[in-house]
This record gives structure tokens, C-alpha cells and sequence, in this order.
């Protein structure tokens, strides 16, 4: 497939065969950095290397030319704060490309979307993110504990982070039944006990402890249910 070629060509351009000092030499001198050139050839040389075609030329041309678009405008319009997504906008783009070839060459369609259980799985999936995180914030929120304050503790957290890891540990959760490997739930589970209980082991707040494994339970429950009723 053209599409597996092109994103192995990416990977390997994009992050195996590019040292950090070209990195840091592009983000200061932007367009006048003689790597930024250097990247883009070795990007051209490995699409048309494994492509290894010589009537696919003009795809490893196509690949080239749009990588150095999308890399200019990053350099241009990057900054400090707006770096992370930067990154991650430059390498959507970047697949999109490799996509947008591959669907001209009728690699892709969207007869999948006819699969009544590739709907099923994408909307459970869909809803073990950020709505099964609303649900479980609505059912506990009469148990919400008032922090207490300490002096040898450290109680600060990343923001958002609990929602992030509930999220997470659902859709893999969700994954492990799906694929069959109930043993994978059982390793999550042990996994957070450890490193979550500890921490609130040491807080030695009985209201906080028992308001995380009620979360804890309902989030597993959760994802554990939706994989059943999808099995």
C-alpha cells in the first residue's frame, strides 16, 4: 500500500534520520537553515526509495514539496506557547497528505461506515471519553470531599489530569474486552491501585480515599459494561 510506505518514509524522516540539532538550528534560523532543506530532501529521497517506482516519481515530489509547505509554516508562525500544537498540526497535515495520495489511488473507502459494528465500537468508544467522564462527575458530585490542608503533603495535581487518566483507562479497558485479554482489565486495575492508593495512603484522608475508589469503580464498571454490551 502506498499509504503504508509513505507514513513509514514519514517516520523515518521525520523523527529517526532528524537529530535534534537540526531541530534547534531550523526553530532558530527558520527558513535560512540549510537543514530545513536537507530534511526535505531526505523526505523526497525516501518516499521515491519506497515508493520504488519510477511512474510514482511525481508522488515523492508531491510529498516533498507539501512537506516543506507545511514545515515553512510551522517555523513562521510557531512560538513558545503555541509549540505543542504546532507539533501536532504539523504531523496531521503531514498524514493528511499521505492520505490524500492514497485515496486518489482508491486505497481507501468508506464502506466501513456501512458496518453496523464498527459503529458500535466508535460510539461506545466515543462515549467512554469525555461523556462518561460528565456521568461520573454528576454521580459524585453530592460526595465531593473538601480538600484538607497540609504542611508535609503535597496535594497539588495537573490540571485536568484526572480526566485525562479516567478517559485513558477506560478506552483501554475497553480495548482489553474487545480483544479478549480480560486479564489486561486486571492489570489496570492493580496498575492504579498502586500507584493511586499509595498517594492517598500517605494523605491519610479517609473522605478523599473513598471518594477515588468510588470514581475508580464507576469508571472500570463503566467501560466494562459498554464492553460487554457490545460483545
Amino acid at each position: 500500500m502506498i499509504f503504508t510506505k509513505l507514513i513509514l518514509a514519514h517516520l523515518l524522516g521525520d523523527f529517526i534520520l532528524q537529530p535534534n540539532s537540526w531541530v534547534f538550528d531550523k526553530e532558530s534560523k527558520k527558513l535560512k537553515s540549510k537543514y530545513l532543506y536537507l530534511h526535505i530532501l531526505i523526505h523526497t529521497i525516501l518516499s521515491f526509495i519506497f515508493l520504488w517506482d519510477l511512474q510514482l516519481w511525481w508522488v515523492a515530489v508531491l510529498v516533498g514539496v507539501s512537506h516543506f509547505m507545511i514545515d515553512a509554516a510551522k517555523l513562521s508562525f510557531q512560538t513558545i506557547k503555541n509549540k505543542k500544537n504546532w507539533f501536532f498540526m504539523d504531523q496531521l497535515l503531514h498524514v493528511l497528505v499521505i492520505a490524500g495520495v492514497s485515496f486518489y489511488f482508491n486505497e481507501f473507502n468508506f464502506e466501513y461506515l456501512k458496518d453496523q459494528n464498527t459503529l458500535k465500537i466508535a460510539m461506545a468508544a466515543l462515549f467512554l471519553t469525555t461523556p462518561a467522564s460528565i456521568f461520573i462527575k454528576i454521580l459524585l458530585s453530592s460526595w465531593t470531599p473538601v480538600p484538607e490542608t497540609t504542611n508535609n503533603i503535597q496535594t497539588e495535581s495537573l490540571s485536568s489530569a484526572g480526566k485525562y487518566i479516567g478517559i485513558l483507562e477506560r478506552l483501554l479497558v475497553f480495548t482489553f474486552i474487545m480483544v479478549n485479554h480480560w486479564e489486561g482489565v486486571g492489570f489496570m486495575v492493580a496498575a492504579k491501585s498502586v500507584f493511586r492508593f499509595s498517594d492517598l495512603a500517605q494523605a491519610k484522608q479517609r473522605k478523599l480515599t473513598e471518594y477515588v475508589l468510588i470514581g475508580t469503580l464507576l469508571s472500570f464498571g463503566m467501560a466494562v459494561l459498554t464492553g460487554i454490551l457490545i460483545k
